[in-house]
């Protein structure tokens, strides 16, 4: 695996994927310590740490300075408290081949399209080291399937991620080479992805773009937030075209400009419109409708059929890393979102 690859690795955020948080550094710096710009201090104690990487994790929102982000340029001072987050699980665990259904849209010899059903993590980590789409994975390609502990795609054959709660397509690389390319396909934004999501709210006209940059909260690590000034996070770019309005919720078809992790469902909660049914971003409460009981026991049974936020990645194109042929799959809604908007449509006809 070329180095090219681990450097593309942070940019390959679907939009959609979670991302696991540890500590990696937590110290206070001593009491005689010079001024000293704190991509260097960092780099000078973790072992392998390159500037490069350093000041992307500082870009990031993964280095705190007395509990706040810091730029490159900051040098740090005597007694500052820091703390450096990586999204790299410190504990090394075996990948355990497990035979789970997978729902393979397209196989080839370089790529294998997957329809990942909802509540199904795509890699192991922190609380999910079983069950996970890796592990399917590497049961699914091994080649002796009783003994295999290993899987037998590459490191960084998962090109992208989506949430455990996010229902779609992903793509898999088979080999170093399909990697490379569809590597290079993402970070140059040139994947087409399309998501449906229901939201909460009408909107006043029938497409628009959200333009905020995505980074980690200041104080909540494990969830991002919007940087409309663009100070902080990364530059994220979301077009969306309303398909269907139910009055208190909307149908909505988003189209990704940039990859950012939770993308879609921080810009919509940046807008005022979090994702139906999301308990990260305010959608799992009444956002918009009525004061009646009845309207909240609809809500409520709504929750029970999606028990998830309402996201899911439907389109999904790219040139094709062997043939150069272009490639474009779609899937259909899964039956827990269906329910959900056919619930929705009965009660707004009933309004009417």
């Amino acid at each position: 695996m070329t180095d090219q690859i681990v450097e593309l690795e942070d940019e390959l955020e679907n939009g959609e994927g979670s991302e696991e948080m540890y500590e990696r550094v937590n110290l206070v710096v001593d009491k005689g310590q010079e001024p000293l710009r704190i991509d260097k201090f960092i780099q000078a104690r973790i072992e392998g740490a390159t500037r490069n990487k350093v000041q992307q994790s500082i870009e990031a929102g993964m280095v705190l300075v007395n509990d706040k982000p810091v730029k490159a340029n900051y040098k740090v001072r005597p007694l500052d408290r820091l703390i450096v987050y990586s999204t790299k699980n410190p504990e090394t665990t075996e990948v355990k081949p497990e035979n789970i259904p997978l729902n393979i849209v397209f196989e080839d010899e370089d790529i294998l399209i997957i329809n990942k059903p909802p509540g199904m993590v795509v890699h192991p980590g922190c609380g999910n080291y079983t069950g996970t789409l890796v592990n399917a994975l590497a049961y699914y390609l091994s080649d002796d399937k009783e003994t295999a502990v290993e899987p037998e795609i590459p490191r960084f054959g998962l090109v992208h991620r989506i949430d455990k709660n996010t229902s779609g397509l992903l793509v898999v690389a088979k080999s170093d080479k399909a990697m490379t390319d569809l590597a290079k396909q993402f970070f140059d934004h040139t994947v087409q992805r399309r998501y449906l999501a229901l939201v909460w709210g009408d909107f006043e006209e029938e497409n628009g773009t959200v333009v905020a940059h995505v980074g980690r909260h200041q104080r909540l690590r494990k969830i991002m937030t919007a940087y409309p000034d663009g100070e902080y996070g990364k530059e994220a770019i979301t077009h969306y075209e309303v398909l269907e309005r139910f009055n208190y919720v909307s149908l909505i078809a988003c189209k990704l400009e940039t990859g950012r992790t939770h993308q879609i469902r921080v810009h919509m909660q940046y807008i005022g419109h979090p994702l139906f049914n999301d308990d990260t971003y305010g959608g799992d409460r009444i956002v918009k409708g009525t004061v009646f009981a009845k309207y909240k026991q609809f809500v409520d049974n709504c929750f029970e059929i999606m028990p998830r936020h309402a996201l899911h990645a439907q389109t999904l194109g790219f040139i094709h890393p062997r043939t150069r042929k272009p490639m474009l799959f779609e899937s259909e809604l899964p039956a827990d979102f269906t329910g959900v908007l056919e619930k929705w449509r009965r009660y707004k006809r009933k309004e009417e």
